[in-house]
């Protein structure tokens, strides 16, 4: 029988390989960039020496490709904050307003895992709870991959739809919230002191997306922290063990972010910043009706491709929201 250890030396030992093969990348795509940069070079001189129209042309294609690539890898160096290169779980939690704001909730789910799957990020679903007539009531995911947290860091927050509900016969416009939670997901690397008898663990039978395929026991889990009433539930494994065990990194990340809030929260007291964090803190309009435009207050960032940005087209608003912190 394999030592307990066995599978937590493997995970790390995967996650040093992992992030020995992002900075050979970042390596190489920087060797790539700067020979790219001297070959367009030469290709300048010979403009100016020839005035060839063909190849001034191409000259100026080349040159809107490398300054694209060259902002997406001055973005990946930007993610330098302690956690930014690890995996994020990301919460989605509909307001008030029943089946529309629930409706709203499952498009947000579709936006992101689309964007994930663009990144080349795994995407697993650890909990579900479905709406009761349409959309979801919270779905809660891992999202797998380089720097997930560092890019979905800048959508924690809320998001607001308008448009023409569907699900209202009178044709009415009406407005919608989402709440977002974004935290990296730890290992065992995180200290944070979580002591059993401030734990109320509860088991059930999984239900939802991919619940009716596991729902013969008890394997769902879902742990309470009592001193904070913090509350992380898990169904996705078959195994009751696996769920506690993916709960219990659940319950650090939360416990993580929720002492950055309050490390942010008395920065802000103590520099005389007044900033509501939570429910009011709406960081992006998705509008669909009277006109077509998503807008990020935070930054003023704002595409009037709806559609894409709902088909996970979300890079020039994370770009923007990360850039705005360093500015």
């Amino acid at each position: 029988m394999l030592h307990p250890d066995f599978w937590n030396d493997q995970e790390k030992a995967q996650t040093v390989i992992s992030e020995a093969n992002a900075l050979k990348d970042q390596v190489n795509e920087f060797s790539d960039l700067f020979e790219t940069f001297e070959n367009l070079e030469v290709s300048y001189e010979l403009v100016k020496e020839e005035s060839d129209a063909e190849l001034q042309a191409e000259l100026e294609e080349e040159l809107i490709k490398l300054t694209s690539r060259l902002n997406e890898f001055e973005l990946q160096l930007l993610l330098s904050e302690e956690y930014d290169k690890h995996n994020a779980i990301l919460e989605l939690h509909p307001g008030a307003g029943g089946t529309e704001s629930q409706d709203w909730g499952s498009m947000l789910l579709r936006m992101y895992t689309r964007w994930a799957e663009k990144k080349g990020f795994k995407v697993e679903t650890l909990d579900y709870l479905p709406g009761d007539e349409a959309g979801i009531k919270s779905v809660t995911l891992a999202i797998r991959g380089h720097n997930a947290y560092g890019y979905l860091k800048a959508e924690k927050g809320v998001h607001r739809l308008v448009r023409i509900s569907p699900f209202d016969a009178s044709g009415r416009r009406h407005t919608s919230f989402v709440s977002c939670e974004v935290m990296p997901e730890f290992n065992d690397e995180i200290e944070i002191e979580i002591r059993t008898e401030d734990l109320k663990i509860d088991t059930y039978r999984a239900s939802g997306a991919g619940g009716q395929h596991i729902n013969t026991t008890d394997s769902a889990v879902r742990i309470t922290h009592m001193p904070t009433g913090v509350v992380v539930t898990c169904q996705n494994e078959r195994s009751q063990i696996k769920n506690r065990e993916a709960a219990m990194k659940m319950l650090k990340a939360k416990l993580y972010q929720r002492e950055i809030e309050q490390q942010e929260k008395e920065l802000l007291e103590i520099r005389g910043e007044q900033k509501e964090i939570g429910w009011g803190s709406q960081i992006r309009s998705y509008v669909f009706h009277p006109y077509s435009m998503v807008k990020d207050h935070r930054t003023s960032a704002e595409s009037g491709n709806v559609q894409g940005v709902m088909d996970g087209d979300l890079d020039p608003f994370i770009d923007a929201y990360l850039r705005s912190r360093i500015s």
